[in-house]
C-alpha cells in the first residue's frame, strides 16, 4: 500500500479540514496544519542531524519542544511512510533502554546539476545528502539554451538509469513527489496543467512497481547569473546573450517530468555550506571560469529583492581597466581571470582582495570562504594572499571553503532537499501556485 507523504508530514483529508476550521474558528489567524508540516520538518532535520546513530523520541521531544505524544505521532506518521528506521537502543537515565530512530536514506533522492559555461556535472543525493552518483561532462553555453537543456536532461535521466534503474524509454522510474506539498505536489499540478509535465499514472498502469519505484523529489540547477530564481530564467549571462529569459526550469521540467529549481551556482555552493553547519554571516566567493559570490546573512541565504544579488565579479575596481564581456570597463573579473591566464597568482590574489575588502565592509559579514577550481588549483596562494591584503582592513576570517570538488551540484541538490526539514525559506525556485 502507498503511503502519500503528504500524510507524513501532515494531517489528511477531514483532519487537515478540521484543524483549518479550528483555527478559523479561534481567530488567532494561524494553521494548524502548516504548524504540524513544520514539526514534522523539525522532526526530520534532527533525524538528519543524529545520522546513523540515531535520536531517541525523548531526545526528539526534549530538542524540539513538543510533547511526547506529538512527536510519537509525527515518528509513526514518518514510519509508515518509509521515512525512518530504528537504529539500535540508546542508554537510559532511568528505566528501559530508548529506541533510536534514523532516517532511511533511501527514502528520497534529489538531483543536483552545476551547469559551468564549459562543463556539466550532474549527481544524485539521497535524503541524507549523501552522494549516491555523480556523472560529469564537457559542455559549451554557447551552443544554444535548447542544445544545453537537452544535454541536461539526457544527463539527468543517464544518471537515475545508471543509480536506480529507469522506467520506459530510458525516462527515470516514477518521481514520488506528492508527499511534501511545498516540494512537488502544488508543483506538479502546475505543470500538469500547463503540459509541462506527464499526470502521475495512479492506477498503475504504466507496469512500474509503485513499492519499489524511486522517490526522485525534484532536479536543482545551478548555473552562472544572473538569473532570476522566482522565474527559473537565466539572464544576460555573461558572454552568452542568447540565454536571456529562456525559461530553463519550465523546459527541463518538461523533458524530464519532474519538478525543477534554478538558482546562480554561488547561491547554492553557500545554501550547501549552511547546511553543513555554518552559521552566521558569510560570503562563499567563487573563482572557476567567471567570479561571483554566494550570500548568506544572519543565516539564510540572501538573494535580493529580484534574486540578483551576489554578481561580485563585475564591480568596477579600475575605471580605465580592461574591457570586460559584460559591457563595463575595469571589472575585477576581467582584471582576476587575465592575471590567472597569464599565471600569476599573486596579482590575481590581490584583486580578488580588493573585492573582498569592498565586499566586507559593505555588509558587515563574519567570513570569507574562498571556492572555485582557480582557488583549488592553488588555495594556500590565494588564502595567504587575500588575507595578506586584508590585514590592514579588517579582522574579516578568510579560509578555503573546502568539502567536497562537487559542492555547487551539492548544492543544487539541496535546493530541493532542504525544504523537506524545514531548513530554507518556502522553495520560490519552485514557484509555487
Amino acid at each position: 500500500m502507498r503511503v502519500q507523504w503528504a500524510n507524513a508530514i501532515g494531517p489528511p483529508g477531514e483532519e487537515a479540514a478540521a484543524s483549518a476550521t479550528a483555527d478559523q474558528g479561534s481567530g488567532q489567524g494561524g494553521n494548524l496544519s502548516l504548524l504540524r508540516n513544520h514539526n514534522a520538518s523539525l522532526v526530520l532535520d534532527l533525524l538528519r542531524k543524529a545520522g546513523e546513530d540515531g535520536i531517541s523520541r525523548p531526545e526528539i521531544a526534549d530538542y524540539t519542544g513538543l510533547t511526547p505524544q506529538a512527536v510519537s505521532k509525527i515518528t509513526a506518521r514518518l514510519r509508515q511512510a518509509g521515512l525512518l528506521a530504528e537504529a539500535g537502543r540508546h542508554p537510559s537515565t532511568g528505566g528501559k533502554p530508548r529506541t533510536a530512530l534514523r532516517l532511511e536514506p533511501s527514502a528520497a533522492y534529489a538531483v543536483g546539476v552545476q551547469l559551468d559555461r564549459d562543463e556539466m556535472t550532474a549527481l544524485l543525493l539521497d535524503l541524507s545528502g549523501s552522494r549516491v552518483a555523480t556523472r560529469a561532462v564537457s559542455a559549451d553555453l554557447g551552443a544554444g539554451p535548447d542544445v544545453v537543456t537537452d544535454q541536461v536532461a539526457d544527463q539527468v535521466r543517464a544518471l537515475l538509469a545508471q543509480s536506480l534503474g529507469g522506467g520506459p524509454g530510458g525516462r527515470p522510474a516514477r518521481a514520488r513527489v506528492a508527499g511534501f506539498p511545498d516540494v512537488g505536489e502544488r508543483t506538479r499540478a502546475r505543470q500538469e496543467r500547463e503540459g509541462l509535465v506527464d499526470p502521475v499514472d495512479e492506477g498503475g498502469e504504466s507496469g512500474e512497481s509503485d513499492e519499489g519505484a524511486a522517490r526522485v523529489l525534484g532536479v536543482g540547477v545551478a548555473m552562472p547569473g544572473p538569473l532570476d530564481h522566482r522565474a527559473g530564467v537565466p539572464l544576460r549571462v555573461t558572454g552568452y546573450p542568447e540565454w536571456d529569459g529562456y525559461r530553463l526550469r519550465d523546459e527541463l521540467a518538461g523533458r524530464l517530468g519532474l519538478p525543477v529549481a534554478l538558482d546562480k551556482d554561488t547561491n547554492a555552493a553557500a545554501l550547501g555550506i549552511l547546511l553543513q553547519g555554518e552559521s552566521g554571516s558569510f560570503a562563499y566567493v567563487h573563482l572557476g571560469t567567471g567570479i561571483g559570490a554566494g550570500l548568506v546573512l544572519e543565516g539564510a541565504v540572501y538573494r535580493g529583492v529580484r534574486t540578483g544579488a551576489g554578481e561580485f565579479g563585475h564591480q568596477v575596481v579600475q575605471l580605465d581597466g580592461p574591457s570586460c564581456a559584460c559591457g563595463k570597463r575595469g571589472c575585477l573579473e576581467a582584471l582576476c581571470l587575465a592575471a590567472i591566464a597569464r599565471g600569476d597568482v599573486a596579482e590575481a590574489a590581490r584583486v580578488l582582495a580588493v573585492g573582498v575588502t569592498n565586499l566586507a565592509e559593505l555588509l558587515d559579514i563574519d567570513q570569507v570562504l574562498l571556492g572555485g577550481r582557480a582557488v583549488a588549483a592553488a588555495e594556500a596562494e590565494f588564502v595567504r594572499g587575500v588575507r595578506a591584503a586584508l590585514r590592514s582592513r579588517t579582522r574579516l576570517m578568510v579560509a578555503p571553503a573546502g568539502g567536497s570538488a562537487y559542492r555547487i551540484a551539492e548544492g543544487a541538490a539541496q535546493l530541493v532537499l532542504a525544504p523537506v526539514f524545514g531548513r530554507t525559506e518556502a522553495p520560490a525556485g519552485l514557484r509555487m501556485h
